[in-house]
This record gives C-alpha cells, structure tokens and sequence, in this order.
C-alpha cells in the first residue's frame, strides 16, 4: 500500500513538473512590465504549494489592516521544521522582497527562480545544502496601495505598491524599535527560524551610472570578525565575479561625498541596525543588500536581481558548512566573556582622509544652473563614462562602551521589556522587590528634533555621566544577561549611545519630563535664604547671570534653578531606568538563586 501510495505520489508530482508552460508569472505574461497585486501573488504561492511537496506556503503574521503576509519554504526533501533542516546539515536563507512595494523586482525574480528550481529543468532544481525561506510581499497593506505614480525616480513597471506600510511607516526603519505589527512578525518568524544568510530586495534611488545593481553587506566593522572575512573575501569575493561573467557588473551601494556630485568621491559606511542588513548582521547572520538601479527597463531590474538571487545561492550552496561554522562560531563568541572584555563600538564615522582609487562605471552629465533654485543642478546624458575616483571605505569607531554581565530594566517599563522579547531576547523576571548597586546615567541638555521620524521625535542631543547608585528594582524587572548570541544587539537598544537606541528613539522621553513645581512666593524666600547660607551657589549663580541671557531674563527658569538645588527636587528626573551590572557574582546570584521568575 505505502509502495502504490508513493507512486501515485511521483507520478502526482512528474505531471505538475512536466507542465513548465502552465507556471508562466503574472509578470512574464504581461511582456514584463507589470507586477501581480497581492491576491494574484497569494494565489500564484498556493498553487505552487498544492503542486509540489517541496514548497510550503505559510503566514508569518497580520498587517495593520489586516492582512495575511505569505512566506514559501523550499527545501529540497520537503521539509518544514527549522530544527530538523539545521539537522539535515543545511543551512537555511531568508529572502525577502517588498518591505518597499514599489520596488517589487525580488517579487517577481523570486517568483520565477522558485518556479525554475521547482518545476524547472533537473539542473536548475533546489540546492541541496539549502532550505529557502521566501517573503515575495512583506510590506502587504503598503503593497495594495498601488498605482501609475508610486515611485517618480523610477521606470516601471506600470503600477506598483507604496513604500510605506498603512500607519506611514518605513519598515526598512523599523527592524530595531519594532514598532510595526509587520515588523513584530517579522522577528517572530526570524527567531524561529535563525536563517544563516538573509538577503533584501530594493530598487536605489539617487544617481545615474552604469550598473543594473549595487550591493550592500556589513563588512566595515560591526559584524563578527570571521563573518565579516568569509563575507568579503569569499561571498562578495565569488558573486562580484559571477555577476560580471553573466555580464551585469556590480558595484557596492554608494553615496556621493557630496550629494549629486560624482566627481567628489564614492563613500560607503556602517549601516544602523534599523535597516534589514545591519540588524541580521548584528545577530550574527550575513546580510545582502541588493539595489537595483530605478532607471533601468523594469526587465532589466528583474533579470539582474534573478540573476543575483540564483548565482548567491549557488556560493551559499558551496559555502553551506563553513557558513554554518562561522555562525556557531559568532554566535558563541557573543556570548563569551572573552566578548566584553574589548570596548564595544556603538557608532563609526567614515574616515575622510583615506581612500583608494576605483573604476566606476557613471554616465557623462552637465553641471547646470538651475533657473528655479538658483543652484547647480547635474543633468545626465546618455552617454557611458568610465571614472577613476576616490572611494572612502575605511571605518573609525566614534563612541565605545564596556559592556556588562548584564542590564536591568524595571517593571514599569514593560513596553521595552516587550520589544527585547519580541527579538528572542532572554530575560529573567525578579520576582520580588531587590536592592542593589547599579551603572547608570545622568542626563542633561536632551534635544529633539522638531518634525516627526518614523512616528516619533527622535533625540538630536543629548549629554551623560556614567554613575554608580543603589536603587530598588521592583518585582517584574527584567534582568538581561550578556552571555546569549542576541548581545550586540542588546547593546545597540541600552546604550543610550547605541546606533539606534531606544533612548534615541524616545521610548524613555517620560524621565525628562519635571513633574512638580515651586510657585514663585514660595520659591523667592527661600532662594534668598540659599544665596545667604551658600558663597558658593552664590559665586555660582551670579557667573551663570553674567554668562547665559537666556537664563538671566526669565524669572520661572531663575526660580526653578534654584528648586533642583533643594531637596524637593525630583532626584529622578534625567535619570535612565536602566542598568548595568558588572558584578559576575551579583549576577549569577539574581538569576540563579534569588530572583528569577521566569525565563521569557
């Protein structure tokens, strides 16, 4: 019975594989100009799923509105389990396309290459070392938001998604603060499945040149060492050659040092980790940035990103066990005490002074005086001009930090407990009120910027002292150990220097915010008293008239200076939540025998 089963089962299969012609795209059938809507894209997913026991389409989550987001598992032997895949000995690689819709190319190439490998010819079938997790509309509710005039830099296709998501928001933002449902399921569905390699689809905007595609990966100094060489000189190594061989030569993504103007230079550097490629690289996971070029005939676009997608898998399909080994080995060593000996780099400037000569593959252009703005204007020609030009791609760490054992978070800022979880953070809950010394900071002269970013008023400056305190945690506090894999990231979130932090993002505004006040009758007496007793405030009061106007013409500024010099003032305010615990012991003892509630 199992023998007839299995044979009906071949045969089942045979019939769909043999029938290519029946799996031509949406995109295929409308000369390549057009991209499918969702339901089109969902239906095209499902049938390839009932057609063949190596695809399984499933859903990571809900949209705003709504929504399912479909993604497609590939394997070659049908599995579905990211534990029995790691197993098998494979290694798994995340694609994903359509965080921005209107840069739908990894929507239709990942399309077609499923369907190629899939239902293809025998050469071109799943890589074997390889399980392929495939997001073709992450951004779903940006998706249906489509039309003619989505995307004015670009050519094609027709019609074409949003960029943003149906709360207005940029999920290409979004990978560190998580403030999206979308973005939420996203990292449900990246925790689960630890992919080894990821790799996002995009169209560029900016300059005219040469190339169908850039690229991106996080080579200059945030991501593991050994990481960062397999990426350079083996993957980038490896694609960068294959590419050219397939005739679509490739560049790095690059600005210009001066916006527009070529001839000033090519300048690369450290992505935050709010973008798709900087956020897996600092969990530990190569990242590929793929932008292909707006100008370019949609079909063009298509095929270099088919083209990118298949020669990446084959390198990955090659490198599966040494990939493999490195991301062990990265994921180890983040956890490792070895790990925060060293100062961690938060943020990195690129060094201005040191730069080395490249071929870049532009087009001739005209400096023009604009008779609108007044200023110059580069306007392209169609004629192909090879450049020599300095390309800045050398890294200078600008602020470091000495990471602890571990950081608490208290209770009462359970939103931020929340959003460590949603990334797979391990936390452990006091589970009853604990006083101890803690590293944390005073603020002072925090700034924000005065139009919204991304949903929130993003802090522009801010300036702090590291100090030790005693201070009480409550029951419910979280309690975040370094020794795990996710400890770069935990970093970038805590430290309020971190590239991305959520004191930048304004998740801790509220501790800036004064509370209680003096009024002016009964602050007056008692500053006078203060000035009496005190030939020090005094000196320092009279310098502080002399030196700052602004202070010196305002008589609720003047008073309230004198009340933070009593002991009514609110010895919390500008004060950060967090803290850092250095102390092994303190804090194998709050995990271990004292005060854990739970692991999250």
């Amino acid at each position: 019975m199992r023998f007839l089963l299995s044979i009906i089962f071949v045969i089942s299969f045979m019939s769909g594989y043999c029938q290519i012609d029946n799996w031509t795209t949406y995109y295929e059938k409308s000369g390549k100009k057009e991209t499918p809507r969702y339901r089109e894209t969902v239906d095209f997913c499902r049938q390839m799923d009932e057609a063949s026991p190596f695809i399984t389409m499933q859903f990571l989550g809900k949209s705003a509105q709504g929504r399912d987001i479909p993604f497609l598992i590939i394997d070659g032997k049908g599995l579905k389990d990211p534990e029995a895949i790691h197993q098998a000995g494979k290694s798994i690689v995340l694609i994903q396309a359509c965080i921005h819709p209107g840069e739908p190319e990894g929507k239709d190439a990942g399309l077609m290459l499923i369907r190629d490998m899939v239902f293809g010819h025998p050469e071109s079938g799943i890589p074997e070392n390889l399980s392929i997790l495939f997001i073709p509309i992450f951004n779903v509710d940006g998706h249906e938001r489509f039309g003619p005039y989505n995307r004015i830099n670009q050519n094609g296709p027709t019609g074409m998604g949003w960029r943003v998501t149906a709360n207005n928001l940029n999920l290409n933002r979004d990978f560190l603060k998580a403030d999206t449902p979308e973005m939420q399921a996203w990292l449900k569905l990246f925790n689960r499945w630890l992919p080894d390699f990821f790799i996002d689809t995009h169209t560029t905007d900016g300059a005219d040149y040469q190339y169908q595609l850039t690229y991106s990966m996080n080579i200059f100094g945030d991501m593991d060492t050994g990481l960062t060489r397999w990426s350079k000189e083996i993957f980038l190594k490896n694609m960068t050659t294959d590419m050219e061989a397939a005739g679509i030569p490739v560049f790095p993504y690059i600005e210009f040092r001066n916006w527009f103007d070529p001839k000033s230079g090519l300048e690369s550097g450290v992505s935050p980790p709010m973008l798709s490629q900087s956020y897996t690289s600092l969990r530990n996971r190569p990242g590929l940035l793929i932008e292909t070029h707006m100008l370019k005939p949609y079909d063009q676009r298509v095929n270099s990103t088919y083209q990118c997608l298949k020669i990446s898998l084959e390198i990955l399909n090659k490198e599966n066990e040494r990939l493999f080994a490195l991301v062990k080995a990265a994921d180890f060593y983040s956890a490792n005490p070895e790990f925060r000996k060293i100062d961690f780099p938060l943020q990195f400037k690129t060094a201005l002074d040191d730069s080395n000569m490249v071929v870049f593959r532009g087009i001739g252009y005209d400096e023009v005086k604009s008779e609108i703005t007044g200023e110059t204007w580069f306007r392209y020609g169609k004629n192909e001009v090879t450049f020599s030009l300095p390309y800045f791609d050398k890294m200078e760490p600008v602020t470091k930090t000495k990471l602890p054992e571990a950081y608490i978070i208290p209770a009462e800022w359970a939103t931020v407990i929340g959003r460590m979880a949603d990334h797979g953070i391990n936390m452990y809950l006091l589970k009853k009120d604990t006083v101890f010394t803690v590293n944390t900071f005073r603020f002072r002269d925090p700034a924000w910027q005065s139009t919204p970013y991304e949903g929130r008023h993003r802090m522009t400056h801010i300036e702090f002292q590291e100090v030790a305190l005693e201070r009480s945690f409550p029951a419910g506090s979280a309690i975040v150990p370094m020794d795990q894999p996710c400890a770069r990231i935990i970093a970038h979130i805590l430290e309020p220097d971190g590239n991305g932090s959520y004191l930048s993002w304004g998740f801790f505004d509220a501790i800036f915010e004064q509370k209680e006040y003096a009024e002016h009758y009964v602050m007056e007496p008692i500053a006078r008293k203060m000035l009496d007793e005190d030939p020090a405030l005094r000196s320092e009061f009279e310098k502080k008239m002399k030196e700052d106007s602004t202070f010196a013409n305002n008589s609720n500024v003047i008073l309230n200076w004198f009340f933070s010099k009593t002991p009514y003032w609110d010895k919390n305010k500008d004060l950060y939540p967090v803290g850092k615990i250095f102390d092994k012991k303190l804090t194998d003892q709050l995990i271990k025998n004292q005060a854990v509630a739970r692991k999250l």
